[in-house]
């Protein structure tokens, strides 16, 4: 799903997280239940005082000072305001529990790694010497390369060659660097994955990854703490 505002939301019960990517690496700011209630009345039309008032006489029929709740959701629309979060309304994606699989050392052939390595390469110049929007737009480019949808085997492949190539490359490579090295890697190979990046709620969190078919691919062993909600997502089709 592609928002050429630049804002996107992960949304689920316990709030929403609006990832910002109009500037430098973007931004995430996480509302709570009642913020994020606000934030999706407003940004399905209503004007704010109608949603503060809306949410105030809500809160007050539950027991709650009315004129706190409204001095509390004043400042909030205007700290939203300022970032001028509250004029655009990002699809939500649809997302459904998938089975996680994580990151295993898989034999390579020498295709492969060449992948994994240009891949990588290709991600961490795009990441690190421009703006993540320019990222995000190479990234939905690459859905043009021929191609067919990789399975979990052949996404954990990219992966790993990925992760394999970063050992050469001097400083750190976080998820965000090696989740689009694996989806460029895939690409490169002939076969299509999804690059997901988006955020959880408790504890709070960002975090970027593939996907092929139902499964979620390469995570961290020593990171069991899901599900996390995608915001953004890149797919061919």
């Amino acid at each position: 799903m592609r928002n050429t505002a630049g804002i996107y939301a992960a949304t689920g019960p316990e709030g929403v997280a609006l990832m910002d990517l109009r500037t430098g690496r973007g931004q995430w700011r996480f509302l709570e239940p009642i913020g994020a209630e606000l934030w999706r009345t407003i940004t399905d039309g209503a004007t704010p005082a109608d949603a503060i008032e809306k949410l105030t006489c809500y809160w007050s029929s539950r027991g709650a000072d009315p004129q706190q709740v409204r001095v509390d959701l004043t400042a909030l629309v205007d700290e939203l305001e300022r970032a001028d979060l509250l004029h655009s309304a990002p699809r939500t994606i649809q997302h459904e529990r998938l089975e996680v699989r994580f990151a295993a050392s898989v034999p390579a052939s020498t295709t492969q790694s060449l992948a994994g390595h240009v891949g990588l390469f290709l991600a961490v110049v795009l990441l690190r010497l421009l703006p993540i929007r320019a990222a995000v737009a190479v990234a939905h480019a690459a859905v043009r390369l021929p191609g067919s949808p990789a399975t979990p085997e052949e996404a954990q492949s990219a992966h790993a060659a990925v992760c394999r190539a970063t050992r050469w490359w001097p400083g750190r490579a976080a998820c965000l660097e090696t989740s689009l090295g694996a989806y460029f890697a895939a690409a490169f190979t002939g076969h299509r994955v999804r690059w997901a990046v988006g955020a959880r709620f408790t504890p709070q969190g960002a975090h970027a990854w593939i996907e092929a078919g139902h499964t979620i691919v390469g995570q961290n062993e020593m990171d069991r703490v899901w599900p996390y909600v995608p915001a953004l997502q890149v797919a061919a089709g």
